[in-house]
């Protein structure tokens, strides 16, 4: 007799908790939920495994993701090195013409910030990128912290040209930003 009720209530359990599961409710917690891994591992730990065992929280619980994955940068709001150089490397077939000129030196200088930024960010921290941050300061030294397009017009050829160092020099070592 106790055989045939323990496992009508294992069965039940499964049940209940698979209609959970599809209706797309999750189970009450008495702790607040620290995130989607936390809601993953409720879920997890109401789901039953392949040994029947995970309804009554026999099984060992799976671990919980970070918060935060190594690759993410270190600020948040800041982009990942990798996407802040194709956004450099966008301007690599683009250049100066008239009626686009402004809009061209602006999107260098904004695009060479970016990976400035990305690269002080990045949890391999900015002495993984010590040229390109170089390169960076001796551009913003020049230009005197004037990005006008005047300015930017009269420093043209520094302002491509580390573009162009940077992007030789992240093509030297695609381990550091993929």
């Amino acid at each position: 007799m106790f055989k045939s009720s323990a496992r009508g209530a294992a069965v039940a359990a499964v049940v209940l908790a698979a209609a959970c599961v599809s209706c797309g409710a999750s189970p009450k917690s008495d702790t607040p939920a620290a995130g989607a891994g936390a809601t993953a591992s409720r879920h997890a730990a109401a789901s039953p495994t392949p040994d029947g065992s995970g309804a009554d929280g026999a099984a060992a619980a799976p671990a919980v993701a970070p918060a935060v994955a190594p690759s993410e940068p270190a600020t948040p709001g800041v982009e990942k090195v990798r996407d802040a150089f194709a956004g450099l490397q966008a301007t690599l077939f683009d250049s100066c013409t008239p009626g686009n000129c402004s809009y061209f030196l602006g999107r260098v200088y904004d695009e060479l910030h970016g990976m400035d930024q990305a690269m002080k960010a990045d949890p391999k921290g900015p002495g993984h990128f010590p040229e390109p941050i170089a390169l960076i300061r001796k551009l913003d030294a020049q230009l005197g912290g004037d990005r006008s397009f005047g300015n930017l017009k009269s420093h043209q050829s520094l302002l491509i040209g580390t573009r162009d160092k940077i992007n030789t020099w992240m093509q030297g070592h695609p381990e550091d930003y993929r």
